[in-house]
């Protein structure tokens, strides 16, 4: 027996990953071709940005919500998401919610202490890195982090929402995110946070001037090991 994983999905490609690792590892613990039941909610990706737009938190949370009911209703046991940037609405959906749910950055934040590392760079959406999503995390944790300038937020921002989420990869994009590491790095940064859930299409260890914490494969796999605590 394995529990039913729930996806509260976003943008596209970042939750096709999410869920293409949970199929693809869990074999590798449960055997071939096996893996946990999966569920996955998607609404127009538009109703999101809208409420990002408008600084709407209340409107995220509702339709986090929305899934999760739905979710629910499908037999899911607990959630996910992965997408980062809609975890500044978390607070307001977890005391509401039908299921529990693994929160992206604490799981991320373990996992940096886990590796030893002490300050780390926040990559992201330029809402996300605005907010205090990854702070609240890494700092219960006893981390430091550095957030990108305001001009590296905004070409960032852009990069993520006009192209990766659009399924867009192009060299240049590397480059622009290796710049915005190797200026972390120079602030003393010993890591950096994928928090997009885009960003490992086209970062991972072998391009980024710091380690990466991947947070859509380490959701996926914190995920994988909690639907199958209860293997007999």
């Amino acid at each position: 027996m394995t529990l039913h994983i729930g996806i509260v999905a976003c943008s596209a490609e970042g939750a096709a990953l999410c869920y293409r690792t949970i199929c693809t590892e869990a074999p590798a613990l449960l055997g071939p071709h096996r893996h946990p039941e999966v569920a996955m909610h998607t609404p127009s990706l538009h109703r999101y940005v809208a409420c990002l737009d408008a600084h709407d938190l209340e409107g995220v949370a509702a339709l986090m919500l929305e899934s999760a009911h739905k979710l629910a209703r499908c037999g899911a046991d607990f959630l996910i998401c992965p997408d980062n940037t809609i975890h500044q609405a978390f607070a307001r959906v977890a005391p509401r919610s039908p299921l529990p749910w693994l929160h992206i950055a604490e799981v991320v934040a373990r996992e940096a202490v886990a590796r030893g590392h002490r300050r780390i760079g926040i990559l992201g959406t330029h809402w996300l890195v605005a907010s205090e999503v990854y702070p609240e995390q890494f700092a219960a944790q006893g981390l430091s982090w550095v957030r990108p300038s305001d001009s590296e937020r905004d070409e960032v921002g852009r990069l993520i929402m006009e192209e990766l989420v659009c399924g867009v990869q192009r060299p240049e994009q590397v480059a622009l995110l290796q710049g915005v590491i190797a200026r972390m790095r120079d602030q003393g940064c010993d890591a950096v946070v994928l928090g997009c859930t885009e960003l490992p299409l086209v970062l991972d260890d072998s391009n980024s001037p710091l380690p990466t914490l991947d947070s859509t494969r380490l959701l996926a796999r914190a995920a994988i090991r909690r639907a199958i605590a209860v293997t007999p």
